[in-house]
Parts: structure tokens; sequence; C-alpha cells
């Protein structure tokens, strides 16, 4: 545990990881996997099933799966009933996961600020 004089700094996910997604019906599996193996234990601790029920509360999942795959430094969710039934019962746009996993990348991760020193800046 840290001490909690220790500075944290917060970043977007997408500076620490990237993702993949698919869908299946009115589920949605998101991967995220770390750029570094370092950054595997933060994922790990942050992207708990209730951190990703918060998160994607706007569209009422009922529930999360999260598997770790540690060999690969990745998280897979299996998010049930986000996908309003799914691409041949929904009437929005985007019935397709994919753009769950670019919203999941702007996730805030804590870590101490010594340590985001060497995350790189990816936006420029």
């Amino acid at each position: 545990m840290k001490s909690s004089d220790t500075p944290l700094t917060t970043l977007p996910l997408y500076r620490l990881a990237h993702s993949r997604s698919g869908d299946k019906g009115n589920i949605s599996n998101i991967s995220v996997i770390a750029y570094k193996p370092e950054y595997f234990p933060l994922l790990e601790a942050q992207l708990t099933e209730a951190a990703l029920l918060d998160w994607f509360a706007y569209r009422k999942p009922s529930r999360v799966q999260r598997y770790l795959i540690e060999s690969i430094h990745a998280l897979n969710f299996v998010l049930h009933d986000v996908l309003d039934g799914g691409v041949n019962d929904a009437l929005n746009l985007d019935t397709h996961g994919k753009a769950l996993s670019f919203h999941l990348l702007d996730f805030p991760i804590s870590l101490e600020s010594r340590l985001a020193k060497d995350v790189p800046d990816i936006s420029t």
C-alpha cells in the first residue's frame, strides 16, 4: 500500500495500454493490453469489475466479467446487455461494441507521479 503522502498523477488509460474489442449479440468483449509489463499491476488494481460497471453505467450493463491474462499483461472484460439488443435488434447507429473500447481508453488511472514521468505522451 502506498503512503498517503506519495504524490499521485492521473493519466488516461490510453497512455498505458491499448485495446481491442468485439461483440456478439448483446455482449461486448473488450481487451486491454498494457504497453509495458510494469503497467499491468496498475491496470489490474484499478480496472475492476465494479469500476467498469460504474464507467459504463450509461449503457446499463447487467454484469461485467473480468479475466486476467498475465502472460501477455492483459485484461479481458465481457460486458453483458450493453448493445441495445445487438446489431440486428438495436435502432441506434453504433450497435457494435467497438466504440466502447475507445470510451474505456479514457478511464483515469492513478499512479505515482515519479512513475508517470516515464510514460510517453503519445498524443504528440
